[in-house]
């Protein structure tokens, strides 16, 4: 997966906004301003995703690729490698859903009815 391909499919999801409020490089992606995606254009290309807590730790253990989440809450964030890594585009994908699936359910209804 190339940064344009990350960055498009982060984009596609509803409601989805970026900024880079740490520095130059780090774009952070957020729902209703709540960050579900954290990344930069370097290599290899890696990408902070939010997960569930149970899912982190199987998910680190069946993935070289993924690790806990690089400047993150650990138990909440994980790192993924998405070049020369056994992370391929389908489940970068999957987990970007989830990611994105778990902040949206944490907004108000008020919030999740603006965003539709």
């Amino acid at each position: 997966m190339t940064f344009e391909q990350l960055d498009s499919y982060l984009l596609s999801k509803k409601g989805v906004t970026f900024d880079y409020p740490f520095d130059e490089e780090v774009r952070v992606y957020r729902i209703a301003e709540k960050i579900f995606a954290l990344t930069a254009e370097t290599h290899p290309l890696r990408v902070n995703l939010k997960c569930d807590p149970i899912y982190t730790l199987e998910l680190r253990s069946l993935y070289e690729g993924i690790s806990a989440g690089y400047h993150m809450n650990k138990k909440h964030w994980n790192t993924l490698i998405l070049e020369g890594m056994d992370v391929d585009k389908a489940l970068a994908k999957e987990l970007i859903d989830h990611s994105y699936d778990l902040v949206y359910q944490s907004l108000s209804k008020k919030k999740q009815a603006l965003l539709g």
